[in-house]
């Protein structure tokens, strides 16, 4: 049955839009008015159509308004087009196949305002663009992915589009109200390659496997099912596949009562399974592999009997008798060659002459032009030449087995080549499979109790689930443990060896194992959220970029092919003419041969030694391999460009809190200086800083807590959950008018008076003295790598509160470690410079930047790269992420902020220095590989061109013979893929050889 397709549309949306109420005032109106217009008939914009917004500045009175509106409405395929003073914007509706944004702009700034274009309004529910993978089949070279890049870049509606050959992969960012995945597979095919679609960004399609459907009559079933469900939009199911895929409104419907609602309604006999998009890529990654391997089988088994016939046969008298056996004006030896090489020709290399159109169609010229060329050459002369014996009787020697020899190799080269290439992306499949198949999900009644444990497909899993994990299983998604105790390996995800202890509130992350004891944890993040999803994301992110190195292959690609046939004719012409003119023996002809056959030859071999595969799989493969292995080693990078620029580094700049202590501040000192008790001075500063959320402050709160109840500061509950307890412990004092004061501290008023908590700057800038005595002790503090917390009450200070922050263990040695490997560490920290000084001596540090701003901290990253440096930023908060952003090279903690996160290039998956030395040493190794790659490259085909040419037959009588030369071409892309594969191998490097110590 051909695939079925359901469109439906049954359950419109209520206006989502906002009602004015009578407190609104005039500008929330209008914004109301300006919304309603769009959204009328609550069901959105018109099909096709878009709606943005436009920033106008320059009106001044309505009479500006309305000449703006007149001029947009006047403009060919705008719909609607309304216009607010107040808020200086105007909102367009319009068909996206008339009119553009930039004809809209352009029509107000006509208008004599100026315009510009703001994002699209949510209310009216836009889809914005998708990000769409697509599985492109047919690419063999550089040459192939920038044509299909340009051919996907020029589409109306597509926003970004990026190749890859490595994975043959393509992501495509469009615009869907302008162009749909099935323009883009088309355009992808029209050019002449295989094209199908992986998945995309849209939150509200699911593709379903379905066992059960037996017949016809099984298949109407399922459609009426499906046209029943509130919520589904669209389906189409393929019964050659068993796929179905669903288009649906996940406001009305989940995933999973989509699935429950489908199974339910025909009494269990069709049961779904979700389809994975990575495990349908692995599978269509073997289907290449395995159809390669047929084709070469193919032409191997096509090959032999015409290598046999041309080679062994001869010396078999009665075989040889056979095949000089006439059959017209020919030999049977002949016919059977010409018969068999012309299955392998047109039938096995049909791929060749596909590839060659297809390249050529689109004005660029690969590996297939040169395959084809060559072969077709080697063919066709020797079909001439039969031919020309058989008319006049002179026989001249024909190469019918080149032509099949050299598919033959080449199909070997490209199933080892994929069979390779499918190994650099072994760290996303090992990745997906950490994910667990199934989820124990519990039910519960309206009284909380348990009700039903039942078995779902774990991507069916939705927030807020309460799921059982029992001891040797997988956690099946990211979330917070509500009953029960164990310990879990979370090596495979964050690289930390030892296992963690989960209790009550403790966070589990999706595809770790539990090991000892049963948990039930209720699902936090799901889907593409979760920790394991997004680590994929990075990786797959990373693997899709493209390193500035690899512009130089792309670059020697465009032109890579058109000069190997200039060249190829320029053998061709040198050693005809050569020859005619009488520069060489008669004697270096094959027997039978002439000056022509003799030059072809050399001429062929230079066409099919040439190879640009290998130049285009220099950088990918090894980039593919580098990002994979980081991710098993706790580090994730986010792209080509960024591990090109970590192996330059000249500069690692540290945060100091939290990057080179372990962030977890303590007060070792409390002292009074006037004549106020220690526990009020205690009351007192707790009570300020209860409000805040600064390390300092939880700390200063936990210290005071401990202080009055003598619980025990290590308590199960982490410190932030102590100060929220503080708060309503009713020890701590009424405060009114707080405000925290960035790089200061904090200030509040307490029964009328005001406190101050905080630093120097802060007393100064209030206007409180400090003391002799007080500085003095400061300084002692700071002078011990302690910050000193100032407190003012009433204008007064009256004592002064000494926080250790504790090293990290590992940060000393790691900062000898990167000055061993040519780096120089520097530390930054708002925190003073005494303090600043202590921590650096302690850690080797020598250049220290102490009370810097957040802001500032972006500062010191450009006062380094003033002379062109690299430098590499390493921090954990959400005060880095100006720096993590300026640096050339961004490393977060992972134990940081997903703010600190984002801004970074590098995310360090465990809270270890020690991985920003495994960080800069992969990116160097893995662009000594890929430099090797380009010399292997380029070597391969300088030394080669030449000997295929036949520049040394002359002197050593060295001459390559077409199929040998297809063999060369064929390995050389094969040893580039293998050589990228080396870096599988890799080794974090052991701090005892970088620092020279030698372990007794």
């Amino acid at each position: 049955m051909a695939p079925s397709f359901g469109g439906l549309q049954l359950t419109p949306l209520a206006a989502g839009g906002r009602k004015p109420s009578p407190d609104d005032d005039g500008e929330d109106l209008e914004d109301v008015r300006l919304l309603d217009a769009y959204d009328e008939d609550g069901s959105g914009l018109e099909e096709g159509m878009r709606g943005i917004q436009v920033r106008v500045t320059g009106m001044t009175c309505a009479a500006c308004s309305n000449s703006v509106e007149g001029a947009l409405r006047d403009v060919n395929g705008v719909l609607r087009a309304s216009v607010a003073l107040l808020q200086n914007r105007a909102d367009v509706v319009f068909d996206p196949k008339f009119v553009g944004e930039e004809d809209i702009k352009n029509a107000i700034e006509d208008a004599g305002f100026d315009a510009e274009i703001m994002s699209e309004p949510n209310q009216t529910k836009p889809r914005g663009t998708l990000l769409g993978q697509f599985t492109i089949g047919g690419m063999t070279c550089a040459t192939c992915v920038n044509s299909v890049e340009g051919i996907l870049r020029k589409l109306p509606g597509v926003k970004r589009a990026v190749v890859a050959l490595a994975t043959s992969l393509g992501e495509v960012e469009y615009d869907p109200t302008v162009i749909n995945k099935d323009d883009i597979v088309n355009a992808i095919e029209d050019a002449g390659f295989e094209a199908s679609f992986v998945q995309s960004s849209e939150q509200d399609k699911i593709i379903l496997g379905v066992t059960g459907i037996s017949n016809e009559m099984d298949a109407l079933t399922l459609e009426g099912i499906l046209t029943t469900i509130r919520g589904v939009r669209q389906f189409l199911f393929d019964r050659t596949s068993g796929e179905l895929e669903v288009l649906f409104d996940p406001e009305v419907i989940s995933s999973r009562s989509l699935v429950d609602g489908i199974e339910g309604a025909s009494n269990a006999k069709f049961k779904l399974h979700v389809k994975n998009p990575y495990t349908r890529m692995t599978s269509k990654d073997l289907e290449e592999s395995s159809n390669m391997f047929r084709l070469f089988t193919s032409s191997l088994f096509l090959s032999i009997p015409v290598f046999l016939i041309k080679v062994v046969c001869p010396h078999i008298p009665l075989v040889d008798s056979l095949l000089l056996w006439r059959c017209g004006p020919f030999l049977m030896g002949d016919l059977l060659k010409w018969a068999l090489v012309s299955l392998v020709q047109f039938v096995v290399g049909k791929r060749f002459y596909i590839g060659a159109g297809r390249a050529l169609r689109n004005g660029s010229a690969n590996m297939d032009v040169l395959i084809a060329l060559g072969t077709s050459a080697s063919y066709f002369y020797s079909v001439c030449a039969l031919l020309y014996g058989a008319v006049t009787g002179f026989w001249s020697p024909t190469y019918f087995e080149a032509s099949a020899m050299l598919i033959t190799f080449v199909l070997l080269g490209k199933y080892l080549e994929s069979l390779a290439k499918g190994k650099t992306s072994d760290a996303i499949k090992k990745l997906v499979e950490l994910a667990p198949a199934t989820a124990l999900l519990l039910v519960k009644d309206k009284g909380g109790r348990l009700t039903e444990e039942r078995e779902i497909d774990a991507m069916l899993i939705q927030p807020g689930d309460l799921l059982k994990v029992p001891p040797g299983t997988k956690v099946p998604a990211d979330g917070i443990v509500t009953w029960g105790s164990s310990y879990v390996n979370e090596s495979m995800v964050t690289g930390e060896s030892a296992p963690v202890s989960k209790e009550v509130n403790s966070p589990v992350i999706g595809g770790t194992i539990n090991l000892h004891g049963a948990l039930h944890i209720q699902a936090t993040k799901v889907g593409s959220n979760t920790v394991l999803s997004q680590i994929i994301s990075l990786v797959e992110t990373a693997q899709m970029s493209k390193a500035p190195i690899q512009k130089f292959a792309d670059f020697v690609a465009s032109i890579f092919v058109p000069t190997v046939v200039a060249m190829s004719l320029l053998t061709l012409l040198g050693w005809y003419v050569c020859g005619t003119l009488g520069a060489y023996p008669k004697q270096w002809l094959p027997e039978n041969g002439n000056y022509f056959v003799f030059a072809l030859m050399f001429a062929i071999s230079v066409v099919v030694i040439a190879c640009p595969c290998a130049l285009g799989l220099a950088t990918p493969t090894a980039v593919m391999v580098a990002t994979g292995v980081g991710a098993n080693n706790g580090v994730l990078i986010k792209g080509g460009d960024a591990l090109e620029r970590a192996q330059k580094v000249k500069y690692v700049v540290f945060d100091k809190t939290g990057t080179l202590t372990q962030g977890k501040a303590t007060v070792t000192t409390a002292k009074v200086f006037t004549g106020m008790d220690h526990g009020e001075f205690l009351t007192l500063v707790a009570s300020a800083e209860a409000s805040s959320e600064h390390p300092l402050g939880v700390a200063i709160v936990e210290y005071a807590r401990h202080f009055h109840f003598f619980e025990d500061s290590s308590s199960t509950k982490d410190a932030e959950d102590h100060s929220r307890e503080t708060r309503f412990s009713g020890w701590l004092l009424d405060v009114s008018d707080f405000s925290a004061l960035p790089g200061r501290g904090v200030q509040c008023f307490i029964k009328g008076k005001r406190v101050l908590v905080g630093n120097r700057k802060l007393l100064a800038e209030s206007g409180v003295l400090i003391p002799t005595d007080v500085e003095n002790f400061l300084v002692n503090l700071e002078e011990s790598a302690k910050t000193g917390v100032l407190v003012a009450y009433d204008d007064t200070l009256v004592g002064v509160l000494g926080v250790a922050d504790p090293l990290k263990r590992e940060a000393a040695v790691v900062v000898e470690g990167l000055r061993k490997m040519g780096v120089i560490p520097v530390m930054v920290t708002g925190d003073n410079w005494r303090t600043a000084r202590a921590v650096a001596k302690e850690v080797g540090i020598q250049d220290v930047r102490a009370e810097v701003m957040p802001a500032g901290k972006a500062d010191v990253i450009h006062s380094f790269q003033k002379d062109g440096s690299t430098v590499a930023m390493v921090g954990d908060g959400i005060n880095d992420s100006p720096a993590l952003a300026a640096a050339d090279v961004g490393m977060a903690i992972g134990a940081g902020t997903d703010i600190a996160i984002e801004a970074a290039d590098y995310v360090l998956m465990r809270n270890n220095l020690e991985d920003v030395i495994t960080a800069i040493d992969l990116s160097r190794k893995t662009f000594s590989r890929i430099r090797l790659n380009y010399v292997f490259a380029m070597a391969y085909n300088v030394i080669a061109i030449p000997i295929a040419a036949g520049a040394f037959f002359p002197w050593l009588g060295i001459k390559l013979p077409p199929w040998a030369a297809g063999a060369c071409m064929a390995l050389s892309s094969v040893s580039v893929v293998c050589s990228s594969l080396l870096l599988r191998r890799y080794k974090k490097p052991r701090l005892t050889t970088i620092l020279e110590i030698t372990v007794e």
